[in-house]
């Protein structure tokens, strides 16, 4: 689905940076219980309809960490996660159940 006509809801659910898929600047989300290549730990996040989002990164002995409950919000075709030391934007290139595409978005 382009993001032209994305319905937030299409964003919700939790997903995980498939990294080795990145190309050209996009980087690719896949749902958490895709099967994923092994790695040294992955940037995960998670959106609920109720707005409220939780960001997972790998930790120091690859233990993933996760972030206190934040928010999430879409604004026309960016994404917006705020969570407890983490925040991020994305202009969201294209959704699909099993495909997330982003493109970061860097602060001015």
């Amino acid at each position: 689905m382009a993001a032209s006509s994305m319905n937030p809801s299409s964003l919700v659910g939790s997903w995980s940076h498939s990294h080795e898929e990145d190309a050209e600047g996009i980087q690719v989300f896949r749902p958490v219980d895709y099967d994923l290549p092994p790695s040294r730990g992955r940037e995960t996040f998670t959106l609920r309809p109720d707005g409220i989002a939780t960001a997972g990164s790998p930790g120091p002995d690859d233990r993933g960490i996760t972030t206190g409950d934040g928010v999430w919000q879409l604004r026309g075709d960016v994404l917006h996660i705020r969570c407890p030391g983490w925040t991020a934007r994305y202009e969201v290139i294209s959704v699909t159940r099993r495909r997330l595409d982003l493109r970061p978005v860097h602060q001015a």
